[in-house]
C-alpha cells in the first residue's frame, strides 16, 4: 500500500516536468520535413524559413527532404512522430488538399494525425503556351481547343500535382478537351513545352522565366484572383471572363497531433515573426511565393475547405486513386 501512496506525487513530478519543458521550448535542435526534392518551391520556403527560425529559437532547425509516394512518405513520418514539436511538416496543397483524395489507403488521416501551426505562403499557378500556338489570350486557347478537339494537350510537372489539378478545373470551367501529358516535375516539363514537345503547360513560373524572356514561351494567364507580383502584365483567368476561377498551390508548416498548446503557440508566434520580415518576403518574392502567414484556426479552417474542394474537383475530373 505504502507504494500508491508515492503515486499523486509522482504525477505531479512528471506535470511539473512536462509544463518545465514547454516552457523552455526548444532544448535541441527541430527537423523541418519537406515532402519534395530539395529545390522544389516547398524546398526552397522551408530552407529559407528554417534558418531564420532557427535564429529565433536558439536552435538548429535542420531540412529534411523525404520525396516520393506524393508526399505520403514525408506526412506520414511526421505523423508518427512524437508529438513534442520538434518534427515539423512542410505541408501544403499536395499533402493537405489533393493527396488525400488522390492516394488510396493513406497511413494517417490528414486532419486528425496533425495540428496546424501556421500557413505560410502562396505560389501562383501559370498558364503558358509554346510559341508557336496561334494563340495570345485565354479566350483564343479556349476556341483552338474546341474547333480542334485534343489537339491541345497539356502538360505538368506530373499526376497529383497541383498544376495537374489547376489544368483539370479549368477543364471542368470552360469545357474544353485536353489530354493531359504528365512531367518528372518542372525540371523536364520547362523544357517539353519550350520545344514544343507539348503546346500548353501549368506550371509555377520559376523554371520557365528563361524560356519565357528568350520568346520560346508565352505566359498566356495566371490562375489567381490577383496578378503576380513576378509578372504583373500577365492577365488572370477571372479577367478573360471566369469570375469564380481562383486556384494556386500554397504552403502550410504542421506538426504531429497531440503537442502541446503551448508549443505550438510558440512555433506559431515565432514563425510569423520570420515571415513579416521584410527581408524573408523579398526573398520569398524572388521564388514567386507571397507571404501570407495566420493564425493556427485560420490553418485550420483552409486545410479542411482545401480538402473539401479538392474531393469534388478530383472527382469531376475522373482521376483515379493510385
Amino acid at each position: 500500500m505504502r507504494f500508491f501512496a508515492y503515486i499523486p506525487a509522482l504525477i505531479a513530478l512528471t506535470c511539473a516536468f512536462t509544463a518545465h519543458a514547454q516552457q523552455n521550448f526548444p532544448t535541441r535542435p527541430l527537423r523541418v520535413i519537406v515532402f519534395v526534392p530539395a529545390g522544389g518551391g516547398a524546398d526552397l520556403l522551408a530552407r529559407v524559413m528554417s534558418q531564420k527560425l532557427g535564429d529565433a529559437l536558439g536552435q538548429t532547425v535542420v531540412v529534411d527532404n523525404r520525396a516520393g509516394s506524393g508526399g505520403v512518405i514525408a506526412t506520414n513520418l511526421v505523423a508518427k512522430a512524437a508529438p513534442d514539436g520538434y518534427t515539423l511538416l512542410q505541408a501544403g496543397i499536395t499533402t493537405h488538399g489533393i493527396g488525400p483524395h488522390v492516394y488510396s489507403n493513406l497511413p494517417y488521416d490528414p486532419v486528425k494525425d496533425f495540428v496546424p501551426i501556421v500557413f505560410s505562403g502562396t505560389m501562383p499557378v501559370f498558364m503558358m503556351t509554346h510559341a508557336q500556338v496561334p494563340v495570345k489570350s485565354v479566350n483564343e486557347l479556349i476556341a483552338l481547343a474546341k474547333a480542334k478537339p485534343n489537339s491541345i494537350s497539356f502538360g505538368s510537372p506530373g499526376t497529383g500535382s497541383a498544376p495537374h489539378l489547376v489544368g483539370e478545373m479549368f477543364k471542368i470551367a470552360t469545357g474544353i478537351p485536353s489530354p493531359h501529358i504528365p512531367y518528372k516535375g518542372s525540371g523536364t516539363g520547362a523544357p517539353a513545352i519550350a520545344a514544343g514537345e507539348v503546346p500548353l503547360m501549368f506550371d509555377a513560373v520559376a523554371g520557365h522565366i528563361a524560356f519565357i524572356k528568350s520568346g520560346r514561351v508565352r505566359a498566356l494567364a495566371v490562375t489567381s484572383a490577383k496578378r503576380a507580383s513576378q509578372m504583373p502584365n500577365v492577365q488572370t483567368v477571372q479577367e478573360s471572363g471566369f469570375p469564380n476561377f481562383d486556384v494556386q498551390s500554397w504552403y502550410a508548416v504542421c506538426t504531429t497531433a497531440g503537442t502541446p498548446a503551448a508549443t505550438l503557440d510558440k512555433l506559431n508566434a515565432d514563425i510569423h515573426s520570420v515571415l513579416r520580415t521584410p527581408e524573408f518576403q523579398q526573398r520569398l518574392s524572388d521564388l514567386g511565393i507571397d507571404v501570407a502567414p495566420t493564425s493556427r484556426e485560420e490553418l485550420d479552417q483552409i486545410i479542411r475547405a482545401e480538402i473539401a474542394r479538392w474531393a469534388l474537383v478530383i472527382k469531376e475530373a475522373g482521376i483515379a486513386q493510385q
